[in-house]
């Protein structure tokens, strides 16, 4: 399943209360999980950026050497 940017808010708002009251007697994953998964989500996503950077770098120096390798 794909989250977006409102649903992982809202997972996070509703986790952050969960946390809050200290998750007694609430069903489901347990709070400091979901806490983890959104954590990992966001360092993802990090990476993902950091990733796609380089490609367009890395796509604008082949252009360059494409360039001048072709004068």
């Amino acid at each position: 399943m794909i989250l977006d940017a409102n649903q992982l808010a809202s997972i996070r708002q509703h986790n952050d209360e969960e946390l809050r009251r200290g998750g007694r007697g609430t069903h489901g994953y347990p709070a400091q999980t979901i806490l983890n998964l959104l954590h990992t989500v966001e360092a993802l996503k990090k990476e993902k950026k950091k990733w796609k950077k380089l490609a367009q770098d890395r796509g604008k120096s082949l252009g360059m050497i494409k360039d001048i390798a072709s004068e």
